[in-house]
């Protein structure tokens, strides 16, 4: 008797994170959603990203008929998004509100603000990196008191503060008291960055978006629907700021 030795079935090929559409030249985030019980096309309106989201059990052969079915109505939504806002050298920045002109001059000194104009050191290239460090560190010197102030109001300490570049929230609350903040903030009005500082360290007592939760938004700050409807109307322009790799 010969005893053959059984291989080892085959690993299967993990699945794409994306599908590349060449004709249109983008590629398509692909995510499954288990509580997804058809597909959904969208296209960001923050930085043009398409994805395709569908069910759980779909096969990858469905999304990508999907997809095949719907390229006319892709085409046109990626169109319709506003173009990236480039920084650079001798180019306008939103900051606070309103806008700086960003100036690159020879010299090592920290980034200063003169006349309308967000001047740092150094070659012109280098410019965009140098005003996100800025931006960066006046986003922590503006949200951090404020945070800190607004938990000592209801009562609460926040476990720490992070900033980060996020895209789909300006602020969050953890489970545990962990707040974090977009670092875009910094270019938007001081009041609607007061505003996320105070929306949540309102989560520090109540982790949701029910009565009692507004209700306490209502009582820091008054004046908070103008800085909510703001975000909504802004909020997208500022995301499309692009300071480059």
């Amino acid at each position: 008797m010969i005893l053959r030795r059984r291989r080892p079935p085959a690993t299967p090929e993990p699945e794409p994170e994306e599908l590349p559409v060449a004709a249109l030249g983008v590629s398509v985030r692909l995510r499954r959603n288990p509580r997804a019980t058809r597909f959904t096309l969208s296209v960001s309106r923050v930085d043009g990203r398409p994805q395709l989201t569908f069910p759980e059990r779909a096969s990858l052969a469905e999304a990508k008929a999907f997809l095949e079915r719907h390229l006319g109505w892709l085409e046109g939504a990626v169109a319709r998004v506003p173009p990236a806002r480039v920084v650079a050298h001798g180019r306008a920045l939103p900051f606070r509100g309103a806008s700086v002109v960003l100036e690159a001059r020879p010299g090592r000194f920290a980034p200063k603000l003169e006349d309308g104009r967000l001047v740092v050191s150094g070659a012109p290239e280098g410019a965009p990196g140098r005003a996100r460090a800025f931006l960066k560190d006046a986003a922590r010197e503006a949200l951090v008191p404020a945070a800190h102030g607004y938990a000592a109001q209801v009562g609460r300490r926040a476990a720490g503060i992070t900033l980060r570049d996020t895209r789909s929230r300006w602020g969050s609350c953890s489970s545990q008291g962990a707040l974090s903040f977009s670092w875009r903030l910094a270019m938007a009005p001081p009041e609607v960055l007061d505003y996320v500082a105070a929306h949540e360290a309102a989560h520090l007592v109540e982790m949701n978006h029910g009565p009692r939760f507004w209700a306490l938004v209502e009582r820091l700050r008054p004046d908070w629907q103008d800085s909510r409807d703001w975000l909504r109307r802004h909020g997208g322009d500022l995301h499309r700021v692009d300071f480059g790799s």
